[in-house]
């Protein structure tokens, strides 16, 4: 492989890595726009292009989260109760959502990561405040948001912190809490969905070599190799970042990567 491409891997990696610490975002957002490119520069077949962004993308953020939840840990800053009654539903809802998603085509899931990015970032923007008495829900509800967020999590390729930051703030986490939290909720989303893109990709014809199913591994071992080293770097930068801060860097980062990927959609 060419000295370029590893090159690319690495730097995808150092920045997932520092945001998946800094937000509690697996970084998916960030490598799967970023995959797409550099696959598309190697020449591999357009039609696989997407789904081996989303099954490589997920299967990086297994150490990534790992590395970032570590960070958090060891300042308080996970609640391991709401982790361990959303971690079921998570791993269900996407492994479930990476089974249909093999099945669709590029140009829906791009469509789909646009239009949910934007929608995220607006939320985020909006200033919302949640009532002072709401609170996370029971184990049943816990589940079930757990299942809606790992099913878009497959569809996008992401950790979950996209979707997990805001429902823990909508209910009252703290913000440095639910970055902790959400970075830990990654994990069960990032083994799912490395086994259904996995399992769905065999046996699939035109693939790259050094592919397991969707998943491409010189691009997998050079974002981890990076990302696992700046994640604590980022988990640092959070606990000294103001909250409103926090959001408008979370905010912004989703605007501009949905703005990149529509403006490929529509040219």
């Amino acid at each position: 492989m060419m000295a370029e491409a590893w090159a690319a891997f690495l730097a995808v990696g150092a920045v997932a890595g520092f945001l998946a610490g800094l937000l509690g975002v697996g970084g998916g957002l960030v490598i799967v726009p970023a995959l797409l490119a550099v696959f598309e520069w190697l020449g591999f077949p357009s039609r696989h292009l997407l789904h081996m962004a989303l099954g490589t993308s997920l299967a990086s953020i297994v150490f990534t989260s790992l590395s970032s939840l570590r960070a958090h840990h060891g300042r308080g800053a996970v609640q391991w109760p709401t982790v361990r009654g959303m971690s079921a539903g998570l791993a269900l809802g996407t492994f479930g959502g990476a089974w249909l998603a093999a099945r669709i085509p590029t140009v829906g899931l791009k469509w789909f990561f646009v239009v949910f990015a934007v929608v995220v970032a607006v939320q985020m923007l909006s200033g919302y405040k949640p009532r002072p008495s709401r609170r996370l829900p029971g184990a049943a509800g816990l589940n079930g948001v757990g299942g809606v967020i790992g099913a878009v999590s497959s569809f996008v390729g992401i950790g979950g912190g996209s979707m997990s930051v805001p429902f823990l703030t909508a209910c009252n986490v703290p913000m440095q809490q639910a970055v902790g939290t959400s970075a830990a909720l990654g994990l069960p989303i990032a083994l799912a969905g490395l086994a259904g893109y996995a399992v769905n990709g065999f046996g699939i014809e035109g693939l790259p070599p050094y592919s397991v199913g969707y998943l491409y591994l010189p691009a997998l071992a050079g974002i981890v190799g990076a990302s696992v080293v700046l994640a604590p770097l980022g988990a640092a930068v959070a606990h000294r970042l103001p909250v409103p801060a926090l959001k408008k860097c979370f905010a912004l980062l989703l605007l501009t990567l949905a703005g990149k990927m529509l403006w490929g959609l529509l040219r």
